[in-house]
Formats: structure tokens, C-alpha cells, sequence
């Protein structure tokens, strides 16, 4: 049961009904994914493939307008949005690792094959290949081989 209602799947099926412009159903789709998940995640986001959300995407907030690349892994309780006077919503590349409780905030652009640490603040634009932690986030490591190895990216 719990494979058919995670949260990536719920996503998707109201991404794909407000693509064909069934917008209430989509809503529809997209409020009880909240309920069921304690999360938002809007079916106007675009979020590319083979990407998943943990725990089953547990307090997952998203913006409407975000852009998130294909294999990405996003933890428990994260934030990707906006940031006041900042401009919109994030760009993420693929191959990224948003570890537990992190935020990514404002118009900036997170390369490819990043990890971002847990609890970490990203609020400016993130190389490809590159490790980052902290608050505000800083690049800790521009390899990311070992992670890699894991299997995390």
C-alpha cells in the first residue's frame, strides 16, 4: 500500500493530469498527497526522472515554479523555494543529494552531481561536483567520488 501513495508517485499523477489541463483533479491529487505526506508539493513543480523523495517525502516543501533534474534524492523536511526580494525558486541539476532538513532558497542554481549536507542553508548558486554544508552553505569538497562509490549520486 504504502508503494502505491509515496509521495513521488502522488506527484507525478497530478503533475500529469494538470499537464492535460484537469486542473481540479490535479489539486485534487496534490491535497491529499499533502495530507497523506505533510507535504507540499505542487503539481505545477517540475521534477525530472528517477528521483525520490525519503521516508516517503515527510515534510517536503516545494515551490509551485521550482526545477529539479533527473536522479535526484531529497530527504525528510526540506525546503526548495523562493527567498523574499531574492527572485524565484531554485534550479537543481541531476544527480543531487539533498540530505535531511536542508533548505535551498531563492534563484540560484545547484549543479550537477552535488551533494548538500544535512540541515545545511544553500542561498547561493552551487558548482557541479561539489560538497557543501553548513549555514550558510559552503563548499566543503569538489570531490565527489566517494559518494559516488556509496551510491548516493
Amino acid at each position: 500500500m504504502s508503494e502505491i501513495m509515496n509521495a513521488i508517485k502522488l506527484y507525478r499523477l497530478s503533475n500529469r493530469l494538470y499537464k492535460i489541463k484537469f486542473r481540479v483533479l490535479a489539486t485534487i491529487v496534490q491535497k491529499f498527497n499533502s495530507l497523506i505526506h505533510n507535504s507540499y508539493i505542487p503539481c505545477s513543480a517540475k521534477i525530472g526522472y528517477d528521483c525520490n523523495f525519503a521516508y516517503g517525502g515527510i515534510g517536503v516543501v516545494i515551490h509551485c515554479n521550482a526545477k529539479i533534474g533527473n536522479n535526484c534524492m531529497i530527504g525528510q523536511n526540506i525546503t526548495i523555494g523562493g527567498r523574499a526580494g531574492h527572485g524565484g525558486p531554485p534550479v537543481i541539476g541531476n544527480n543531487v543529494y539533498i540530505a535531511a532538513g536542508s533548505r535551498v532558497l531563492g534563484q540560484i542554481k545547484i549543479g550537477d552531481n552535488v551533494v548538500i549536507g544535512a540541515n545545511a542553508v544553500v542561498i547561493k548558486d552551487i558548482p557541479s561536483n561539489s560538497v557543501v554544508a553548513g549555514v550558510p552553505a559552503k563548499i566543503i569538497s569538489q570531490d565527489v567520488s566517494k559518494f559516488k562509490k556509496l551510491g548516493v549520486i
